[in-house]
């Protein structure tokens, strides 16, 4: 004979909630399973659309000037302003491809996407660290040609074309830091690091106009195309790596299993902690599924308080689903 206790709170997806779900059976081959979901709606819809006008007013200052920069770099003949330009189109793209994925991050969960779209917000920031990658081997093959064939450049030109460059990234970048998820939203820092790097390469087309027009040296247009492109590959590196880990369900940076691990088992009647898994869905929003072996059932709801409790307050995991096990009816481990 057995009972079953199942207690639901429904929520609205953009309303502060809290989700517990508890399924306790009694007698033999007994397990309690707990799952719960806890976050604030309020604070996460506020970002979410301080973030979309971050990215939609950036988008088009950067588009805007890309196609100024285009054409001024072909008539001045600047390989600096070209690249700058290149990866300003890259910008454009990875911050329309930003936008799209915040948009599409909205979508209700369904049938087939229980988690919803969210996860499309790490892989617009993979793609957009691959295209750094493109960009950046495409400026080195470029300088490299220029390097052995230097070509006269219109540094006047250049130098006007570069510092009105400049002062628009200024502004794409102030745009994007005052998004509430500049720091932590993994997309918005893929984007911010877009507009960074073309910060840099404004300041070297500038610094290379400035020595064309001083001393004649046109091997600074190529020079400067080479630092930016070194500057812009390591921003792609660190941006492709974080992608990277989160797609393979990587543990959060900031959280050791090992230390958690402990913390469990100083729970009152947690005997031992297996099948551990703690990954992220976005860049701010970390999961964690885990069976702790008791020796006392009846201590059940104490024991998933306490896990609770201990795995927000420390750790700051809302998302949280635990299965007890007793020794006699401890489910066959399957450790991967």
């Amino acid at each position: 004979m057995s009972s079953s206790t199942t207690k639901h709170h429904n929520h609205d997806h953009d309303q502060p909630h809290d989700h517990d779900h508890n399924h306790q059976h009694t007698g033999k081959g007994a397990h309690k399973h707990s799952h719960h979901h806890g976050h604030g709606g309020h604070s996460h819809s506020h970002a979410h659309t301080s973030n979309k006008k971050s990215l939609t007013l950036s988008f088009f200052l950067i588009f805007s000037f890309m196609i100024v920069e285009v054409i001024g770099g072909f008539v001045t003949n600047s390989l600096a302003l070209l690249s700058d330009a290149g990866h300003m189109l890259s910008d454009a793209a990875a911050l329309g491809l930003s936008l799209l994925a915040m948009i599409w991050g909205q979508r209700k969960a369904s049938n087939s996407k229980t988690y919803g779209y969210k996860r499309f917000e790490v892989l617009a920031a993979f793609i957009n660290g691959v295209a750094l990658v493109v960009i950046s081997l495409y400026i080195f093959w470029e300088a490299f040609q220029r390097f052995s064939q230097p070509q006269g450049v219109a540094s006047t030109g250049m130098l006007i074309i570069a510092v009105i460059g400049l002062l628009v990234n200024i502004a794409a970048a102030y745009v994007l830091m005052k998004g509430e998820g500049a720091s932590s939203n993994l997309n918005m820092r893929s984007a911010l690091l877009h507009v960074m790097g073309d910060m840099l390469g404004s300041v070297g087309a500038i610094a290379a106009a400035l020595l064309i027009m001083a001393f004649g040296w046109n091997l600074a247009d190529p020079i400067a195309s080479v630092i930016v492109a070194v500057l812009v590959l390591i921003s792609a590196y660190r941006i492709t790596r974080d992608s990277v880990h989160i797609l393979m369900e990587g543990t959060p940076v900031d959280i050791d299993t090992a230390q958690m691990t402990a913390d469990l088992e100083g729970i009152e009647h947690v005997m031992g902690v297996h099948d551990l898994h703690v990954w992220s869905l976005t860049s701010e929003l970390p999961l964690l599924s885990c069976h702790l072996r008791i020796s006392d059932m009846a201590q059940g709801t104490a024991i998933l308080q306490a896990a609770r409790t201990l795995l927000q307050g420390q750790y700051g995991i809302g998302h949280i689903t635990i299965q007890l096990e007793t020794p006699d009816i401890a489910c066959e481990v399957n450790e991967h």
